[in-house]
């Protein structure tokens, strides 16, 4: 992996957050309303007076880019702005609520992985009606939207089997585990699959390569050929595929903290974008932008140190 491919990526990176920048504020510039009135209590006709106040102290008039450059700006200097709702700051806030979506994905990105490359990896090695019966299982939760499972899965082990809570994000390491356990499930049960079919197939492309045959002709026990030959190779991939999986989680982990109560940042954002909290919706989605780049971007660095061809592939 050259020092070029690193430097490309990491300017890839901080192109892509600037411009996700750019889209954020233009699509919150340009959506109606005025924000003002939330702080005069929504009264039909406010003070002018107040209103004009409020738009100076929150830079609501200033032509768009000098808008977006001030508060882009500030947020690199780690100031996000004033909830123009909650009256706090929007650094605050998201401190406060980041560890329970972190949580939330953290806990769904160990299933992903866990599940789906074991899922994957006996279907490829085993084939037959093993790799039938996972491609299919797998095949069906890739369909499952997270909103959809969310509801089975409150229906069956809260309403049916009361087994877990479904509301909130629990105290403490066991309650938390527990109160986290179905939202977690909700939001890996499609990126589960996803991860399971590219494992199967990986795995099933090195079982037919010529490098394997020509260890298993030369006596090599099947264990070494499997692990060595095998599994390493298939390990860019899956690895690829995982992080991507990952990255996935935090853009739909808003729709398991609605369904399942959480106050995490994806509820945040939803909450402050009915109010029009401009900060806040800008800061958080920032935040996941910035986060999802960040995860593809080291999945692209350690899939190119694993498998040297993807740099090879990336300068081609």
């Amino acid at each position: 992996m050259s020092p070029a491919f690193v430097a490309t990526r990491l300017a890839t990176l901080a192109v892509t957050v600037v411009i996700a920048g750019l889209a954020i504020h233009g699509a919150l510039f340009l959506a109606p309303g005025d924000p003002a009135t939330l702080l005069v209590g929504g009264a039909r006709k406010p003070d002018p007076e107040v209103l004009a106040q409020i738009h100076r102290e929150y830079h609501l008039d200033d032509p768009f880019l000098q808008s977006w450059w001030h508060w882009f700006g500030n947020c690199l200097h780690g100031d996000f702005g004033k909830s123009l709702v909650y009256r706090d700051s929007v650094g605050h806030l998201v401190a406060a609520r980041a560890g329970d979506t972190f949580a939330l994905v953290g806990y769904a990105a160990v299933l992903v992985l866990v599940t789906g490359t074991l899922a994957g990896t006996l279907a490829g090695l085993r084939g037959g009606r093993t790799e039938s019966f996972v491609t299919a299982v797998t095949a069906g939760a890739m369909a499952i939207p997270t909103f959809i499972m969310s509801v089975l899965l409150i229906w069956v082990f809260a309403v049916q089997l009361p087994w877990f809570p479904v509301y909130g994000s629990g105290s403490g390491f066991v309650g938390t585990l527990t109160h986290l356990t179905l939202p977690a499930v909700a939001l890996a049960v499609s990126w589960v699959g996803y991860v399971a079919q590219v494992t199967r197939t990986s795995v099933r492309t090195e079982l037919r390569s010529e490098h394997v045959e020509t260890a298993r002709s030369r006596g090599v026990p099947e264990s070494v050929v499997v692990r060595r030959h095998v599994l390493r190779n298939a390990s860019g991939p899956i690895f690829a595929v995982s992080g991507v999986g990952v990255a996935g989680l935090i853009a739909t982990t808003a729709v398991a903290e609605q369904a399942f109560g959480i106050g995490g940042l994806g509820a945040l954002m939803i909450e402050a974008a009915g109010k029009q909290d401009l900060a806040v919706v800008q800061a958080v989605a920032l935040l996941f932008v910035v986060v999802f780049v960040v995860v593809n971007t080291v999945v692209d660095l350690v899939s190119a140190a694993l498998d040297p061809r993807t740099a090879q592939k990336g300068r081609a």
